[in-house]
């Protein structure tokens, strides 16, 4: 971990990683246990309801050096629980990658998350 991550990065959240591969029947095999992660993050909106129908907006980001992927789920907070759903936790919908500027030791990433 950097020096700057090392302190702006004090929150904890957790992620529950989607195993690769599907099972007989196409369905996918699941999630790995969960982990804590190190970062910061900020709140946004989770939906808005328009003429056509429930658009989905980000819900939060998450700001951290733990690379995530789309598909994945995340929780600002710690949880051991094991299905990220009753977790209450957010389907990572897209993750940015940005480079660790000052001390080239590690990218951070920005995981945005919806519902």
């Amino acid at each position: 971990m950097s020096s700057i991550a090392n302190w702006s990065y004090t929150a904890k959240a957790t992620i529950w990683r989607k195993l690769a591969g599907k099972d007989e029947n196409g369905d996918p095999l699941g999630y790995a246990e969960p982990e804590i992660i190190l970062c910061d993050y900020e709140g946004g909106l989770s939906k808005r309801i328009g003429s056509l129908g429930t658009e989905i907006v980000v819900k939060n980001t998450v700001w951290t050096e733990a690379l995530a992927a789309a598909g994945d789920y995340l929780l600002i907070g710690e949880s051991t629980e094991t299905d990220p759903v009753r977790a209450g936790a957010d389907e990572v919908r897209q993750v940015i990658r940005y480079a660790d500027t000052f001390e080239r030791l590690a990218d951070d990433y920005a995981i945005l998350t919806g519902v």
